[in-house]
């Protein structure tokens, strides 16, 4: 017993002290939301009196029902379309061995390593060419393409795993790539699909350079954007401003614990696989 607890003691001590650094600026946010309005709080206190109607004085400020629905239908229009065609592109690449295969593969990677900040400026060129600028489809389709270096890596490495002797079965079967596709290894990925539609989420919910740069209209742009409402050209009300970020920053806490547990397990699979 006593060894055991001298075992476990350390461990514990690390994993409350990891936690506790993760969680203090979310509380020093919540602390600070919760001070009058057009104070300016410093550091972590213990409000004596809440003022939790900031919430809804920051909800109000920063038109973020609007925004909720922006960010919606741009989660809507890249998520779901961005994952399915990451899974096409990293089937073919590691089960279907099509040529050039590792050609493409090397291509997407030299996509990470671009600074993002480098291709602004050229898809913002690129969208006015197209008739996009200052439409959500000109934004959605720049988040799809950006997605795809990540989404196709990590996709990849599942279906690297999978066993060859599957898809060699289903086409002693008779079924096709894309039967096999289909039926056997899209139910095999779903941890690793859930897990990244996760992380594309988080990617777009939190997006906030494109929006601004592809989008004039601010009813049009996402979540993040929202944080403009509460800073003037002369001050910052602070406290609106953790309030909103609060705010913002709910919906991702939510999603991602909702779906913790295919995300887990598909960076517990990643670590096991090395």
């Amino acid at each position: 017993m006593l060894t055991r607890l001298k075992d476990s003691t350390p461990k514990t001590l690390l994993l409350g002290g990891a936690a506790l650094f993760s969680v203090f600026p979310l509380l020093s946010m919540l602390s600070a939301a919760l001070q009058p309005q057009g104070s300016s709080p410093a550091g972590f206190s213990i409000p004596t009196d809440p003022q939790w109607h900031n919430f809804v004085d920051a909800w109000d400020v920063a038109n973020i029902t609007t925004l909720m629905r922006s960010s919606i239908i741009l989660v809507v229009g890249v998520v779901p379309v961005a994952v399915l065609i990451a899974s096409m592109a990293a089937y073919a690449i590691a089960q279907l061995r099509i040529p050039l295969g590792k050609v493409f593969f090397l291509l997407l990677l030299l996509g990470l390593t671009l600074p993002y900040e480098i291709v602004v400026v050229p898809l913002y060129y690129e969208m006015q060419g197209l008739g996009l600028l200052n439409t959500r489809l000109g934004l959605i389709l720049p988040l799809i393409g950006l997605n795809m270096p990540f989404a196709v890596f990590w996709m990849r490495t599942h279906f690297m795993s999978v066993p060859a002797e599957l898809s060699e079965s289903s086409a002693i079967d008779g079924a096709g790539p894309w039967q096999a596709f289909r039926r056997i290894q899209l139910p095999l990925a779903v941890p690793a699909i859930a897990s990244l539609a996760v992380l594309m989420f988080l990617s777009t919910w939190n997006q906030f350079l494109l929006a601004i740069v592809l989008i004039d209209d601010p009813n049009k742009r996402t979540m993040a954007g929202a944080l403009q409402g509460f800073v003037g050209a002369h001050s910052t009300d602070v406290v609106l401003l953790n309030a909103g970020a609060l705010l913002i920053m709910a919906p991702t806490i939510l999603v991602f614990l909702a779906f913790q547990r295919y995300f887990i397990q598909a960076m517990l699979a990643g670590a096991v696989k090395g």
